[in-house]
Order: structure tokens, then C-alpha cells, then sequence
């Protein structure tokens, strides 16, 4: 986005204005190809509205002020609106009081005084996607059209009729003509699939949902549209003829909406008075992130029709109604280096930082770039203007560059390998990527400082060595303070020493040593499992253990032993002997057990058949004595394996209290059921009948 020339005249900012949102505005609507951000954008536009009020001489036919959007394709039959879809305002304060605000206005216009009685308002949702209106003659689908410029927008009828969510009939008895105006958009989860898919088979992907929808729509061939998952929800109306019993109020409306078989959002309340829309507009601050589609704001509305048209338009917006929006969560910045992070697991993640932006609620200086085939498809370089998302907690990520913006000198498409020269930035250990993987990793194992931390949190969790009191702000310390380098070192470590740290009195200090001495006791399974190998998940170290019976059997075994085990395929057998190839790897596990850490080993499980062996069973529902995990344990050691959802392979479901969905699955598929008692009765080798 070009910056403001604040030493131009008023004229000349004008007219720069104009020019820069057409063709911004051109670019979104006519091409599918935003250039910036809606922030941005917003900005610009809302400079340009300030000029024309305080110079009215400013104001042209052609300024984006004049008009709702942008105009028509060429490649679509043009719709006239029998009554024009207009925008409506937006609420300049953006804080609570922006409802007080409105509700003031509203009065004022009335003549209302302070001891007049309150004004009743509906609140819904300002969908992010793109604006269409669906026209019913005699309950039937006839034609659909985007807004346009607001008094004639363009036919998409057949891809509208590609929405699953747009009914073709409506249900019970529609007026002889009824217009729906709505918000055609694509949901988040479809959306991820979708970008997913498109990655899968090397495809152009969506950068934004509301992009999506407004491509989805303006897709040409109708087939295409249908591959795109849309949406549509209705909240408003146009041309309506013939409806003898037209409710009064805009939320009995939209109840008739939703009878006549319409999508309307749950999200939406009426009542009295300005603190049920600010009641309104914290709650959704509250759920915005967990809803399943991007909003951007809030809308309140009059709900009285009378008093609707009683209040009228002002400038083709109705002073009824007014937009209250929420943080952007887009803005622009630029990039001003490609950093890449080292994980626990040893991933390699490419993070932009990026020039100081307010996005999201908070000030953003990194965004995630997720992995270097990312970066190529974004086509991220050093220097370009990006836009940055951030939603509530989550991580800000670019996800695209403005091209437009791209200077001369940006820098060369993004090498991974050849940044890093092919090592790790921290240990320098040799990086790898996995065939049919997106990211590369370190090989330094525990040997890796930026792996050092989350190596030993790892090693700790109660799942594998189950060191109580070790937790992430002692780790912090221990590392940070150069007490423990590596694992071994935690068993080298003296009351004193803990003694002194922050927050760790002598009586804590003396615990933690107790659970170090106490972890000393393991099973194979958890040692193996508390090493950290990339792939080697709780399941496959307890089928390791259980296949060789010995650690050293394990360091020694060759990939075509490895894939001999149950569930190891290519890629974790070449995980485990990628990491104990590692000499440092080796000699941590080597120190460990001169520490003192062991196990009973014992012969391989294929000379001790066990009652469960072979068999699949899924637990649902609270068993009355046994805890899910104990549940597991004895399934586990008893050689059987628990799968997470009931299908065809599955042998046994074991049911207690309050079980769901899963227990109907075994029902529908005629699965054999047990309660705890009928479990206990397969662990001791009875059958069940």
C-alpha cells in the first residue's frame, strides 16, 4: 500500500485516493486478486470519506464512496436490482461504546428523550465473504446475484445452485416473490481441506476464505464452483411480493428464514436498549475464534420494520443499521529476514521477522512461514510487503505477498539447504528431509541445544520416566543456568545446587532427587519412549520392547529387522537407526544406564503368547474400578493393542458409563461388547461366550 502524501492538497489526495481504491477495488472484485489487506484498505477508503465531508466539492459520480463494490464481469449477464443492495455504515468507534454511540443516534433521529422508553435492536454477525442475493419466485430458486455496485450485480445463478446450503425450494408457503440477501462464504475447516487438497496435487491454493468465496463464485465454469465448499447465510431481504403475514420485527424475519428451510446464523440475538448489543458484541469477541467461518465484526439493526423505515437512509446507508468491527487480523508489513527455528523434534521452521504490526490485538515482529515448501508456494523473499494474519491465540503466519510492492532489490527465492549450508543452525549437525515430508530437521538428537529443553520435558512427562516436579520453569533454569547440559546430567544433580535455585526450597529440592532416584526403575518401553525418536510414539516403543526384548538388540538391529516389528514401516525403522547411527545419541543413552537407569529385560514377546495378542479393542464410557489408562496398561501387557475408533477390525469394545458414539459403531457393526467385568474375564485367559 503506497504511504500518504501528507503534504498533498486536498484535491490531489482526493483524486489519489480515488485512484488507488479502484484499482484496488478492481483487482478484488473484477480479478480475484486482493493487493492488500482489509485494513488497509478500510483505511484508505474512510481518509477518503473525511476529504469529501469536510470538502463536499471533492465528491465525484466516481468515488468509491458513491458506490457499494465493484462492477460486473464481463463474462456474466448483468442483474438489476429490483431493490438496491446497500452497505451500511460502519461504526468509527470501535470500542463498547461504539453500541451506545449508535443507540444515541438512533434516538436522536426518533426524537426520543431520556425518559422515553428503550429502542428495541436485533445483533447478528458481519460475515467475511461475499454478498449475494437469492431470488424465490413462488418458493423456487430463479436467479442469484453477486451486489455489484449495488443497483446492478452479476448472474451466478448456477454456481450459487452449487451450494449445498442454498435450498432450491423453500419450505411450507413462501411469498409469490421473496429476494434473501446473504453472505456466501467458505468455512474454515473446508478451507484448510481445500488448500490441503490443492497442495496434494501441486495446485494453486486459497490465500484468505473470503478469497475463496468470491473466486468460488465468479467461477466461469460452473463445475469448478462445485469443487470449492461454500456456504451461505441469509440476513436480510430485497424485492418481496405477495406475503399477506409479513412479520414486523427484523428478527421474526429472519425466524420466517429459517422455516422457509433458509440457513440462518445461530449467532443472533433482540432486545432492549444499547447494553444488549454490547452484551452481544463481547460475547462474540469472546467465541470469535472458535466460530466455524471469519466474521470481522458485528451488525446492529433497528428491529422495529416501522421504525426502520420511519429512520430511512442517509448517503445509501440506512441509519438503522451499523457495522461494529473487531480488530483487523490481516494487516500489511514487510519482511526483513528469514530466520529458521530449531523444534524439540529437531524441525526446521522458517520464520519471517518482520517490521513492527498491529494485527490481531497486539503488536506482531515474527510470523511463522510453517516450512520451506510454503515459502516457495507464497513465494516469500527478504523485502517484500507480505500480509500478515493473527486470530485470537494463534500463531501469525504470511500468508501472501503483495507483488505489486516487490522491490528491485528483494531477494532470491528461499533455499532452505542453502541458507543453512546443510546444518543445523545451533549444533551443526546435518539436516535432513524425509521423502514425501514438507520439512526438514536436525539429526543432533539430544545432543541439540535448542532441542535441549523440550528433550528433557520429554523425558520427564509422566508417560515416560514420570519425574514429578520436573516441569518447564525448572527446566528453564536448569538449562539456562548450565546445569544440565544433557540428560544424563539430571541424575548428577546434589541438593544444594537445586537448593539454590529460584522458587526451590530445600524440602522440593529433596523431592525432585526422590523422583529422579525413583525413575531409575523403568521398562524398556518408557526409556525408549522417553528418548525422543522422531515416529517412536508410546505404541511403537512398547512394540519394540515387546519384538526385542533387550536395548542392545534394539542399537544393533538392522532396517529389515526393524521392519520385522508389528506397525513399523520404512520411515520409522529409519528413524530409530538415523538416531542411534548418532554417536552422541549413543553415548547419551550409554551414560544414562551408567546413571542407573534400568529395566527387567526379558525375552521377546514371540515366546510368551499372551491372551490378548492379535486382538483390537476400543474403550468408551468410565469403567466403575479401572481409569482409562489402567484399562490400556492391562490390555497392552496382556498383548492386545486399544485403537482410538471402532470399525471392522476391531475386536472388542469395552463400555462403561456414559458411553457415546463409539458404543452405536460397535452396535451398527455387530462388534462383540464387554463391561468391565467381561474384560477382566479376556486378561485372565477366559473366554468370553
Amino acid at each position: 500500500m503506497p504511504p500518504p502524501d501528507l503534504f498533498a492538497q486536498p484535491a490531489e489526495r482526493a483524486a489519489q485516493l480515488r485512484a488507488d481504491l479502484a484499482r484496488y477495488d478492481h483487482a478484488y472484485y473484477v480479478l480475484d486478486a486482493p493487493l492488500v489487506p482489509d485494513a488497509d484498505y478500510d483505511a484508505l477508503f474512510q481518509e477518503l470519506q473525511r476529504l469529501e465531508e469536510e470538502h463536499p466539492e471533492l465528491r465525484t459520480a466516481d468515488s468509491p464512496t458513491q458506490r457499494v463494490g465493484g462492477s460486473p464481469l464481463p463474462a456474466f449477464a448483468p442483474v438489476r436490482h429490483a431493490v438496491p443492495m446497500l452497505s451500511i455504515q460502519t461504526e468509527t468507534d470501535t470500542t463498547l461504546q461504539g453500541a451506545v454511540a449508535f443507540d444515541l443516534r438512533v434516538r436522536n433521529k426518533l426524537g426520543l428523550g431520556p425518559d422515553d422508553p428503550p429502542v428495541t435492536y436485533a445483533a447478528e454477525l458481519k460475515f467475511d465473504g461475499l454478498a449475494i442475493s437469492l431470488r424465490y419466485e413462488r418458493g423456487v430458486l430463479v436467479q442469484a446475484a453477486t451486489r455489484g455496485d449495488g443497483e446492478t450485480g452479476e448472474d451466478v445463478t448456477q454456481n450459487v445452485r452449487t451450494i449445498r446450503s442454498v435450498p432450491l425450494q423453500l419450505r411450507g408457503n413462501p411469498p409469490e416473490v421473496l429476494e434473501i440477501r446473504g453472505e456466501a462464504l467458505m468455512k474454515r475447516a473446508d478451507f484448510e481441506r481445500y488448500n490441503a487438497r490443492q497442495r496434494e496435487h501441486g495446485l494453486p491454493t486459497l490465500v484468505n476464505p473470503r478469497n475463496g468465496a468470491a473466486g468460488s463464485i465468479r467461477q466461469l465454469d460452473p463445475r469448478v464452483a462445485a469443487q470449492r465448499p461454500l456456504a451461505f447465510y441469509a440476513y436480510g431481504w430485497g424485492e418481496i411480493v405477495g406475503w399477506s403475514d409479513q412479520p414486523d420485527t427484523h428478527h421474526a424475519m429472519l425466524d420466517a428464514f429459517e422455516a422457509f428451510g433458509l440457513p440462518v446464523a445461530p449467532q443472533r440475538v433482540h432486545g432492549a436498549g444499547p447494553q444488549t448489543l454490547i452484551d452481544f458484541h463481547a460475547r462474540i469477541a469472546a467465541e470469535r475464534d472458535s466460530l466455524p467461518f471469519d466474521i470481522d465484526g458485528v451488525v446492529y439493526k433497528v428491529d422495529s420494520l416501522a421504525l426502520q423505515r420511519e429512520l430511512g437512509f442517509r448517503n445509501r446507508e440506512p441509519v438503522w443499521a451499523v457495522a461494529h468491527k473487531y480488530p483487523a487480523q490481516e494487516r500489511s508489513t514487510r519482511v526483513l529476514a528469514i530466520d529458521i527455528q530449531v523444534g524439540r523434534t529437531g524441525k526446521l521452521t522458517p520464520v519471517a521477522k518482520l517490521e513492527p504490526v498491529f494485527v490481531g490485538g497486539v503488536t506482531v515482529t515474527n510470523a511463522t512461514l510453517h516450512n520451506e515448501d510454503e515459502v516457495r508456494r507464497k513465494d516469500v523473499r527478504v523485502g517484500d510487503s507480505v500480509i500478515v494474519r493473527r486470530a485470537g491465540d494463534v500463531i501469525p503466519e504470511v500468508v501472501g505477498v503483495i507483488l505489486d510492492a516487490r522491490p528491485a532489490d528483494a531477494g532470491e527465492p528461499f533455499d532452505l539447504y542453502q541458507q543453512l549450508c546443510g546444518k543445523c543452525p545451533v549444533c551443526g549437525s546435518a539436516i535432513v528431509r524425509e521423502e514425501g515430508e514438507a520439512d526438514w530437521r536436525c539429526t543432533g538428537g539430544l545432543f541439540c541445544a535448542a532441542q535441549r529443553k523440550q528433550a528433557i520435558l520429554h523425558y520427564a512427562s509422566r508417560r515416560a520416566m514420570d519425574i514429578e516436579g520436573l516441569g518447564e520453569k525448572l527446566v528453564d533454569q536448569l538449562v539456562d543456568g548450565g546445569i544440565v547440559r544433557v540428560l544424563p546430567d539430571l541424575y548428577r544433580l546434589g541438593l544444594m545446587k537445586l537448593a539454590a535455585l529460584d522458587r526451590m526450597a530445600e524440602k522440593s529440592a529433596a523431592n525432585l532427587l526422590q523422583a529422579l532416584e525413583r525413575s531409575k526403575s523403568t521398562t524398556l518401553a518408557r526409556f525408549l519412549f522417553a528418548l525422543g525418536i522422531r515416529h517412536v510414539g508410546e505404541a511403537t516403543a512398547k512394540d519394540l520392547a515387546r519384538h526385542f526384548g533387550s536395548l542392545d538388540a534394539i542399537l544393533d538391529a538392522s532396517l529389515e529387522q526393524l521392519l520385522a516389528v508389528p506397525d513399523v514401516g520404512p520411515a520409522v525403522a529409519q528413524s530409530i537407526r538415523t538416531f542411534f547411527d548418532q554417536p552422541h545419541n549413543r553415548e547419551v543413552v550409554e551414560q544414562l544406564r551408567a546413571c542407573g537407569v534400568h529395566w527387567d529385560e526379558t525375552a521377546p514377546d514371540v515366546d510368551a503368547p499372551k491372551p490378548l495378542s492379535g486382538k483390537t479393542l476400543v474403550l468408551t464410557g468410565t469403567l466403575p474400578t479401572l481409569s482409562r489408562e489402567q484399562a490400556k496398561a492391562l490390555i497392552e501387557a496382556a498383548g492386545g493393542k486399544v485403537a482410538g475408533s471402532v470399525s471392522k477390525k476391531t475386536d472388542f469394545v469395552v463400555a462403561g458409563a456414559e458411553a457415546g458414539s463409539k458404543l452405536a459403531k460397535a452396535e451398527e457393526l455387530g462388534v462383540t461388547v464387554l463391561d468391565e467385568a467381561g474384560l477382566q474375564s479376556l486378561l485372565a485367559g477366559t473366554s468370553h461366550g
